[in-house]
C-alpha cells in the first residue's frame, strides 16, 4: 500500500511527480523525463483569430459615439447614455458565455455559434449606416449593437481559455506562456492597428454624397469579424475540444440559495454563518470556499465607480477632443484617435511600473499593500477627471454664445456695391452703416417670444421692410438686391456637431454663377451656385473658391469655425471678404495628454492590482467566480453613467467631470475604510486551508467539484487588464 499523504503539512509535502520519480529511481535508478511535445498548431488559428476580433470590436466601438452623434442625430448626453449601456451589456454577457459553455455548448461550438451572432451585429450595424439602402437606421442600429454586444461578451470568457486547452500540462508549461505572451500580442495589435485606422477611414473616406464613410467604417471591421469566423473553422481538425464539465458560477448560486432557503426552513437552529446551512448538500469544503470569496467581493462593491470614470475616455472624453484644435505640422489628430493613447501608454507603464515605480515605493514603504495601490489608483482616475474638468473649462470659454430664453441674435450682411445705412430705432441707437461685404451683429436683443423691427434702408436705392427676431433663435438678414428689403437667412451659430467648420455664401452676384470649390490637393470638392446661401460643412483645409472663369479667392477653414463669406460686384469687380462668425477651435488636443497619462497610472494601479489581489485572497476553486465578478463591475460601472447621463444634473459639461471626480475619491474613502478592517490571507493560510478542507471531505467533495471552473476566468485578456 503507498504511504497515505493526505495529513502532511503541504509547506513540506512532495507532489505527485516529486513521489513517482523517488520511486522510479529506487527500483529502477533511473529518472523517466517528461516527454517533449511539439508546439500545437492549432493556436495560430486561435491567435489570428483574436486579433480580427479585437480589430473589430475595437474599431467600431471607436467610432461608435461619433456615429451616435452625427449619423443618428442624438444629443451627446443621450449617445452617452447608449455608448456606455452597450459597453455595460458587453461586459454583462461573459457570465452566460462561461455558463453555456462550461455547461452546455463547451468552448469550440460557444465560440462558433456566438461568433456569428457577432458577425451578423457588425453586418446590420454596416449596412443601417449604409444611406441608400434606406433602413430605419435608429431601431436597426440598436439592433446591431445588442448582436455585437451578445457575440463579443459571449466569447469573451471562452478564448484565451480554449487556447490553454490545447496545451498539455505540465509537459508544456513552458509554451503555454508563450501563447499567453502571443494572444496579449494579437489583443493589442488589433486594438492599436484598428483605433489609429477605424477613424481615418470614417472621416477621410467620402461615400454616397456624405462628407463621411461610416458604413466602410463598419463594414470592415465587419469584414474582419467574418474572417475571423472563417479562421477559426479551419482550424476544427487540429482543436482538443474538451467537453464541457459544469460551471463554478453556478455551483456557488446554488450553494448560496440552498443556504438562504435552509436558513429560512430550520428554526431553532443557530451556526456560525448563514452558509454553513448549505454543508449538508453541498459539502464544507465549498462552503469554506464561498466565504473567503465573499469576503473579497465585499471589497468590489466600491469599485464600480471607477470603471464609470475609465470608460468615458470612448463617450465625454471624445466629445471634448472633438471641439478642440488637432492640427500639427499639417496633419491632423482625429478626435477619436485619441483613444490609441491608452493602449500605447499601457505598454510602455506596465515595464515602467514593474521595474521602477514599485521598486522605488517599496523601498520608500509607500503603496506596499495590494489595497493601497487600489486606493491610489482610484484617485489618480480621480485627478484625472479634475484635470480634464479644468480644461473643460477653457474650453466652454471658447465656446460660442447662443441665443438662450429672453435672448435672441441679429446679423446683417450687405452684399451690395454701396454702403447700406440703417435706421431702426428699436434696434440701435442713430443710423447703422454697413459698408460693402461688411455685417452688422448684435448678440444681446432682449426678446420675448417675439420682437419686430421697422427699418429703413438707403444707399444704393432707398427701401423699407421689418426684421423679425425670435426667442432662442439667431437670425439673419442679406442685402443683395437694390431698392429690394433684405431677405431672411436661418442661422446657426453654433459649431457643427463632427468638428468641421461650417460655411455660408451670402453673393450679390447680378447672375447666377458656378462656384467650384477645391481643397489644398487641387482636387475638387464640391460645387455650388451662387445663389445658394444654405450653410454647409467641408473638413478644414486651405481652399481656393473659383467664381466661374474669372474670379478666385483663398480661404483657410479651420476646426470648429463658423462662416460667412459675403461677395458683391464693384466696378466691374467680384470682391470677396470672408467673416468668421464663431471663432474655430483653439485649445490643442494635445491638451488631453496629461488626463490619458493621469488616467491610464490609475488603470495600471487598479486593474493590474485588482486582479493580483483578488486572485491571492480568494481559493483555486473560485478563481473563475471572481473574474466573472470582476467583468460585472465594469459592467456595474458603466450603468452609474447612464444613470447620472440620464439625469442630466448640470448643462455644463465640467462640472459633469467634477461631479465624477467628486464621486470617485469619496468612494475612494469609503474603500479604504473597508481596505483598513480586511486582514490578508497569506500564501501558508490558503495552503493549510485547502489541506483541511481536503482532509476532511475526502473524496465525495473533490468529486463533486471536478472540472467546474473556467480557465478563462483565471487568464487575462485586453492589454492584460480588463476585457
Amino acid at each position: 500500500m503507498a504511504p497515505d499523504t493526505t495529513n502532511q503539512d503541504p509547506r513540506h509535502r512532495k507532489d505527485d511527480g516529486d513521489s513517482s520519480s523517488e520511486s522510479s529511481f529506487s527500483s529502477n535508478h533511473s529518472v523517466t523525463p517528461l516527454k517533449k511535445l511539439p508546439y500545437p498548431k492549432s493556436v495560430f488559428f486561435i491567435v489570428s483569430n483574436e486579433f480580427c476580433e479585437r480589430f473589430s470590436f475595437y474599431g467600431m466601438r471607436t467610432i461608435l459615439s461619433l456615429y451616435l452623434v452625427d449619423i443618428l442625430l442624438y444629443s451627446e448626453s443621450d449617445a452617452t447614455v447608449i455608448f456606455h449601456v452597450f459597453t455595460m451589456m458587453v461586459y454583462f454577457f461573459p457570465v452566460f458565455g462561461a455558463i453555456i459553455s462550461d455547461s452546455w455548448l463547451g468552448k469550440f461550438r460557444t465560440i462558433l455559434y456566438v461568433s456569428c451572432i457577432y458577425a451578423l451585429g457588425n453586418i446590420v450595424l454596416a449596412l443601417a449606416a449604409t444611406p441608400p439602402l434606406n433602413f430605419p437606421m435608429r431601431p436597426i442600429s440598436l439592433v446591431g449593437l445588442l448582436l455585437i454586444a451578445i457575440g463579443t461578451g459571449g466569447i469573451k470568457p471562452c478564448v484565451s481559455a480554449f487556447g490553454g486547452d490545447q496545451f498539455t500540462l505540465p509537459q508544456q508549461a513552458a509554451q503555454l506562456a508563450t501563447f499567453f505572451s502571443l494572444f496579449y500580442f494579437s489583443i493589442n495589435a488589433g486594438s492599436l492597428l484598428s483605433t489609429f485606422i477605424t477613424p481615418i477611414l470614417r472621416e477621410d473616406v467620402k461615400c454616397f454624397g456624405k462628407d463621411s464613410c461610416y458604413s466602410l467604417a463598419f463594414g470592415i471591421p465587419g469584414v474582419l469579424m467574418v474572417i475571423s469566423i472563417i479562421i477559426f473553422g479551419v482550424g476544427r481538425p487540429l482543436y482538443k475540444v474538451k467537453k464541457p464539465e459544469g460551471n463554478m458560477m453556478v455551483q456557488v448560486s446554488k450553494c448560496i440559495g440552498n443556504a438562504i432557503s435552509t436558513k429560512l426552513k430550520t428554526k431553532g437552529v443557530s451556526k456560525a454563518s448563514w452558509l454553513d446551512y448549505a454543508e449538508e448538500a453541498y459539502g464544507s469544503k465549498l462552503v469554506t470556499d464561498v466565504k473567503r470569496l465573499m469576503k473579497v467581493l465585499v471589497l468590489f462593491i466600491p469599485l464600480p465607480v471607477f470603471w464609470a470614470l475609465f470608460d468615458q475616455q470612448g463617450s465625454g472624453w471624445t466629445f471634448m477632443a472633438r471641439r478642440m484644435n488637432g492640427d500639427i505640422a499639417g496633419f491632423t489628430i482625429l478626435p477619436d484617435q485619441m483613444q490609441v493613447i491608452n493602449p500605447l501608454l499601457i505598454l510602455a507603464f506596465i515595464p515602467l511600473f514593474q521595474y521602477v515605480i514599485y521598486p522605488i515605493l517599496n523601498k520608500c514603504k509607500i503603496l506596499t499593500t495590494p489595497l493601497q495601490r487600489l486606493v491610489a489608483g482610484g484617485c489618480l482616475a480621480g485627478i484625472s477627471f479634475i484635470i480634464s474638468a479644468v480644461i473643460c473649462l477653457f474650453l466652454e470659454s471658447t465656446f460660442p454664445i447662443l441665443p438662450h430664453a429672453t435672448n435672441g441674435q441679429l446679423r446683417i450682411y450687405n452684399a451690395l456695391p454701396c454702403d447700406i445705412t440703417i435706421a431702426a430705432k428699436e434696434l440701435a441707437e442713430g443710423n447703422i452703416v454697413i459698408p460693402p461685404g461688411n455685417n452688422y451683429t448684435n448678440i444681446d436683443i432682449e426678446v420675448l417670444q417675439r420682437r419686430t423691427f421697422a427699418y429703413t434702408a438707403s444707399g444704393c436705392g432707398s427701401t423699407e421692410g421689418k426684421f423679425i427676431v425670435t426667442e432662442k433663435r439667431s437670425t439673419a438678414y442679406l442685402f443683395n438686391q437694390t431698392e429690394h428689403p433684405a431677405y431672411e437667412l436661418e442661422d446657426n451659430v453654433d459649431k457643427n456637431k463632427n468638428g468641421n467648420p461650417k460655411l455660408r455664401l451670402l453673393l450679390g452676384a447680378p447672375n447666377p454663377v458656378e462656384i467650384k470649390i477645391v481643397n489644398s490637393d487641387g482636387v475638387e470638392q464640391m460645387r455650388i451656385d451662387s445663389s445658394n446661401s444654405s450653410m454647409f460643412g467641408l473638413r478644414p483645409d486651405n481652399y481656393t473658391f473659383k467664381f466661374g472663369d474669372k474670379y478666385t479667392y483663398a480661404a483657410d477653414l479651420k476646426l470648429g469655425g463658423v462662416y460667412a463669406m459675403v461677395g458683391h460686384q464693384s466696378d466691374n469687380e467680384f470682391k470677396i471678404s470672408l467673416h468668421t462668425v464663431t471663432s474655430p477651435n483653439s485649445l490643442s488636443i494635445f491638451l488631453l495628454l496629461p488626463q490619458y497619462i493621469v488616467m491610464t497610472m490609475g488603470e495600471i494601479m487598479f486593474s493590474i492590482t485588482g486582479l493580483e489581489f483578488a486572485y491571492s485572497q480568494s481559493p483555486t476553486s473560485m478563481k473563475s467566480v471572481l473574474q466573472a465578478c470582476w467583468l460585472l463591475t465594469t459592467a456595474f460601472g458603466n450603468l452609474i453613467v447612464v444613470i447620472i447621463e440620464s439625469a442630466e444634473p448640470f448643462h455644463d459639461q465640467s462640472k459633469t467631470f467634477f461631479l465624477y471626480a467628486g464621486l470617485m475619491f469619496a468612494d475612494m474613502i469609503v474603500f479604504s475604510l473597508m481596505a483598513m478592517r480586511y486582514e490578508y490571507v497569506k500564501k501558508e493560510d490558503v495552503d493549510d486551508t485547502q489541506s483541511a478542507n481536503d482532509n476532511n471531505n475526502g473524496r465525495r467533495d473533490s468529486e463533486k467539484l471536478k472540472g467546474i471552473s473556467n480557465v478563462a476566468f483565471t487568464t487575462t485578456d485586453e492589454k492584460g487588464l480588463n476585457t
